[in-house]
């Protein structure tokens, strides 16, 4: 049985008992959207929580998510089944809210603690009456994103978050009245993991991910996570590489390029960050000389950057790594490409690259960033020499064990000799010739 059907089935013995099962939130509004939302949510009103556990446990595996929040799940099912609740934040940032369950509460009330009209729509499961008590379905036809209740909305300062990612995803407006709100809300009280979490929303979904910092632009919102994203805006470029104006400009455009290549990728989400941090670099040492902007080195000195804006938001080590890795890497590929490097050019970036083909798409977004309509000649040249890295670095190359069988016992002097076969290997030197230049380096140079 699926998610559908078991949530009738638990409509027919609510109704049973006398109450009334609605789905909530984002199930309702993709549905009116026409998009595909396999995460079913689930308000039950009239019945007492021992009543809906009652019903529950004649269906399958009750599991409590927290009783004290009347919110339940059914093993094997992606079904969160919830009674109406009111709340009360009685802390900051999300972290304490009072909470009492109310099954009386009524769908107008319910639907009021919500934070989006858009997200407040109810559909009877048994019926599918839609319930909109606050022209949601009116503002989704008009993809506007506007807020249910003033006070209850400024509880949360996530939801400033929310309504950029929300915009984003579905190319919506913010009503200004919105915006107004979000303006006075602090985001500092806020968790890195939540902020994460929308944060990859955004990138990982939107097709326009540009939308989310600009609407956290527009709500002055960005003064706290997002400083150095902030900074980019008025670093002014050299128009001769970059017609499209300031690094904020061309940050967005790569961004906005990245998520159109994203599904190529190895790892989106360190795609989507190199693209959004691979300029950093350009806060710190953009300078003009003779009327001219230079930013000599950005891909080196924006890394301190980059870490400290990563570590803001997450701990993911890996992650971290890769990205690092992608923004010191990033302006190779187009250079290379550019010169029609050598082979052992092309090896040696490659071999640097923790996803050299992420590193590419990156590349190619950076180039798409400068507005310029022309069709991007590097492609090819990249992924014919990535071809060639693969085919080179699956040959056989030169290990201790081989050096071992020439006679040359373990030590120290192991890590040159062997860093030493190794630009051998990325030169296309067969294994049994840089075997023997490995050895004639080691005695010119005493290591053996």
């Amino acid at each position: 049985m699926d998610e559908r059907a078991m949530a009738q089935r638990i409509a027919e013995k609510v109704s049973q008992k006398g109450g009334r099962a609605y789905f909530v939130g984002g199930c309702v509004r993709d549905k009116l959207m026409g998009r595909e939302n396999k995460d079913l949510d689930i308000e039950i009103h009239g019945l007492s929580s021992i009543a809906v556990e009652s019903i529950l446990d004649t269906l399958g595996e009750r599991q409590e998510v927290g009783k004290s929040f009347g919110v339940y799940l059914l093993k094997g099912y992606d079904i969160d089944i919830a009674l109406p609740r009111r709340e009360k934040a009685v802390g900051a940032g999300h972290r304490d809210f009072e909470v009492r369950i109310d099954p009386k509460i009524g769908t107008e009330k319910a639907a009021k603690r919500r934070d989006f009209t858009m997200n407040a729509m109810m559909e009877d499961v048994l019926t599918g009456e839609i319930v909109d008590h606050f022209s949601g379905r009116q503002d989704l036809a008009q993809g506007i994103l506007r807020h249910v209740n003033d006070s209850s909305f400024g509880e949360d300062p996530l939801r400033v978050l929310r309504a950029a990612q929300f915009a984003a995803r579905f190319g919506f407006s913010v009503a200004e009245e919105t915006i107004a709100i979000c303006r006075t809300m602090k985001l500092g009280t806020l968790s890195k993991e939540r902020v994460f979490e929308e944060l990859k929303k955004a990138l990982l979904q939107a097709e326009k991910p540009s939308i989310f910092f600009e609407t956290l632009f527009e709500m002055e919102a960005m003064d706290v996570w997002f400083l150095e994203v902030l900074a980019l805006r008025g670093i002014k470029q050299n128009v001769k590489y970059h017609p499209e104006g300031d690094v904020w400009t061309h940050t967005m455009m790569v961004l906005d390029a990245a998520a159109e290549r994203r599904h190529l990728a190895k790892s989106p989400l360190a795609l989507m960050l190199g693209a959004l941090v691979h300029d950093f670099g350009k806060i710190v040492v953009t300078k003009e000389i003779d009327g001219v902007f230079h930013a000599y080195h950005h891909e080196v000195e924006g890394l301190p950057l980059i870490r400290k804006f990563l570590k803001r938001l997450t701990q993911e080590k890996e992650l971290v790594r890769e990205v690092l890795n992608l923004a010191e890497l990033h302006m190779r590929p187009n250079m290379l490409a550019g010169d029609a490097a050598s082979v052992k050019a092309t090896n040696k970036m490659f071999d640097l690259a923790m996803v050299p083909e992420d590193l590419i798409l990156l590349a190619l977004c950076d180039n798409a960033g400068k507005g310029m309509d022309q069709a991007d000649t590097a492609e090819g040249f990249l992924r014919d020499r990535l071809r060639i890295f693969y085919e080179t670095v699956q040959k056989p190359y030169v290990e201790g064990k081989d050096l071992q069988d020439a006679g040359i016992l373990p030590g120290a002097h192991y890590g040159e000799l062997l860093a030493y076969a190794h630009k051998l290997r990325l030169a296309g030197v067969e294994k049994e010739a840089a075997l023997k230049q490995t050895l004639a380096y080691g005695r010119e140079k005493k290591l053996i």
